[in-house]
């Protein structure tokens, strides 16, 4: 799967290329189903869009408000890699979650995901809790870049409240996030480099356009790339066995024709054991 993502990162012919000819050397049948008919056949089945005895008024929403901000979290997740190599059923679940909660934040932000689930009468699959951690993660990161919101100091659950705005304008925020702020970061260390090196004095290069307010610089903007790249699993490093060898031990013919190479040595070998030989017949010399 690393190497997959990283042919689709590098050249999108080239995987698309391989992946025909895997598909076809393998003979693999690949379903037809599109990641946005799944999301609106599973968002269908949630108990979430009448209110009932176990799901209280301010708990229902509209199915196609929801559909819709689900569909718009899920693209997201498909364009920050959180959707590839893995199943999607746990991001579907996650991005509804944050669809449903964002519609009325000051009502179900207390709502856990777990009690969501239960609400809406579907199993909770296990990795939807990492996936709902990686989309907000995502979400933090393209508020840093609109400065009404840098002031309000935002977590994990008060972006929450903002994903509409986020959302309305993500391909720019992404862009910013994950792209653009590395050249800017760069172009600000080559103009600072530029100032310096022409020999200026500490005052002349504060007063001069290349000048730089000191305060806190903003965190480098993260890599776009598959989690399975920039998190790799551990791999558990097997335990060399224990060796016993000491080098006292005996060598026998066999093993020391495997080391002969010319015919030299074979003919040195074949003296030497046959010296041996005649040396063992002959016996120790009478008194």
């Amino acid at each position: 799967m690393g190497t997959i993502c990283t042919l689709l990162y590098a050249d999108l012919d080239v995987f698309s290329g391989t992946y025909m000819q895997i598909v076809k050397l393998l003979g693999l049948d690949v379903p037809s189903l599109c990641l946005i008919d799944l999301v609106k056949t599973y968002c269908s089945s949630f108990k979430l869009f009448q209110a009932s005895p176990s799901v209280p008024a301010k708990y229902v929403e509209d199915k196609e408000k929801m559909l819709s901000r689900t569909l718009q979290l899920v693209e997201l997740a498909d364009e920050t890699w959180l959707v590839t190599g893995r199943h999607p059923l746990p991001v579907i679940t996650a991005a509804t979650f944050l669809a449903w909660q964002s519609l009325q934040p000051s009502n179900r932000l207390t709502c856990s995901l777990t009690r969501f689930c239960k609400l809406a009468n579907v199993d909770l699959p296990y990795p939807a809790s990492s996936r709902l951690q990686e989309l907000l993660a995502v979400l933090l990161r393209m508020a840093e870049q609109l400065a009404w919101l840098q002031v309000l100091k935002l977590d994990k659950r008060s972006v929450v409240k903002y994903i509409g705005d986020l959302l309305q304008h993500r391909h720019t925020l992404i862009r910013k996030a994950f792209r653009e702020g590395t050249a800017e970061v760069e172009a600000q260390k080559e103009l600072q480099g530029m100032g310096q090196g022409q020999g200026q004095g500490k005052e002349e290069v504060g007063n001069s356009s290349l000048d730089f307010p000191e305060r806190k610089r903003s965190a480098s903007p993260a890599l776009l790339l598959p989690p399975c790249m920039l998190k790799p699993p551990k791999r558990v490093c097997p335990t060399p066995p224990i060796s016993t060898v000491t080098g006292d031990e005996n060598i026998s013919d066999s093993e020391i024709e495997q080391y002969l190479r010319t015919p030299q040595e074979v003919r040195d070998f074949q003296r030497a054991q046959a010296a041996r030989q005649s040396a063992a017949m002959s016996g120790p010399n009478p008194p």
